[in-house]
């Protein structure tokens, strides 16, 4: 479909984009985390939560494997897969119940849970940048699609 890249020569850039994303993501979407260790993953999804008005502190869910904030029209789900097993083991927690057409899913190491997961509607991978990150956004579905051409309106203003 279409990509879109973005740079973050900075933590602080990194959380205006995750909330840039927060703000032209629809209910139901499903988004893909992806990159190395210390990309910045979590900062983006703190961006992003920080989008819905979320003021407390953002881990990743780790040992947990998912977190789940909620707002007053949607919950936003956060899976963090790095220390999953096997993705059989996404079957133990309900992984079908968070994905519905009313919540958000953002997926940290989503090649953890191949096989479990549903497809994205995009996948953003984080590489490094000079002294940042660029991140390159995939869109993987017609939602995809247009949460890229929303968010490439956003940042060009």
């Amino acid at each position: 479909m279409e990509n879109f890249q973005l740079k973050a020569p900075d933590e602080s850039t990194m959380l205006l984009l995750g909330a840039a994303l927060g703000k032209v993501c629809p209910a139901g979407v499903v988004i893909y985390l992806k990159g190395n260790l210390g990309m910045g993953k979590t900062t983006l999804s703190r961006g992003f939560l920080h989008s819905y008005g979320h003021q407390g502190a953002v881990k990743s869910p780790t040992y947990t494997l998912v977190e789940p904030y909620q707002f007053d029209d949607r919950q936003i789900f956060h899976f963090d897969l790095y220390r999953l097993g096997d993705p059989s083991e996404l079957e133990y927690i309900g992984i079908r119940d968070y994905f519905n057409d009313h919540d958000i899913c953002l997926i940290e190491w989503p090649e953890q849970g191949e096989g479990f997961l549903p497809p994205a509607d995009l996948v953003v991978r984080i590489e490094p940048y000079q002294q940042g990150r660029v991140l390159e956004l995939h869109g993987a579905s017609g939602t995809g699609t247009e949460i890229i051409e929303a968010m490439t309106s956003l940042v060009s203003k």
